[in-house]
């Protein structure tokens, strides 16, 4: 699965993932791109999925026809701390996360 890393999670956070092929925004040229673009522009770079910790996505985007997932990390904060105890449940819900949906993960 290819997946971008969004802004709002340190880049490290890819490393806990290594089964994947795991790029940060910054990397994708995407840095500071609004959430509606950057899904658009994902796709055309034929990432399958944003992991970020924005919940209100599935709120302001159509995700109906999308071939990018999103799949929102419930954590207390955004720093690596807080992530590490939620990579297990992340990894199940790549797994099983599909095109076009949003899951919360954590």
């Amino acid at each position: 699965m290819k997946i971008l890393l969004d802004e709002c999670l340190p880049h490290d956070f890819r490393h806990c993932f290594p089964a994947h092929v795991i790029h940060t925004v910054k990397w994708a040229g995407l840095k500071s791109t609004k959430n509606g673009e950057l899904l658009r522009r994902a796709e055309e770079l034929g990432y399958d999925l944003l992991l970020t910790v924005d919940q209100g996505i599935p709120y302001q985007q159509r995700l109906a026809g999308r071939e990018i997932s999103i799949l929102s990390i419930r954590a207390r904060s955004n720093r690596m701390q807080d992530l590490l105890p939620l990579v297990d449940s992340i990894g199940r819900a790549m797994a099983e996360i599909r095109p076009g949906e949003w899951v919360l993960a954590g």
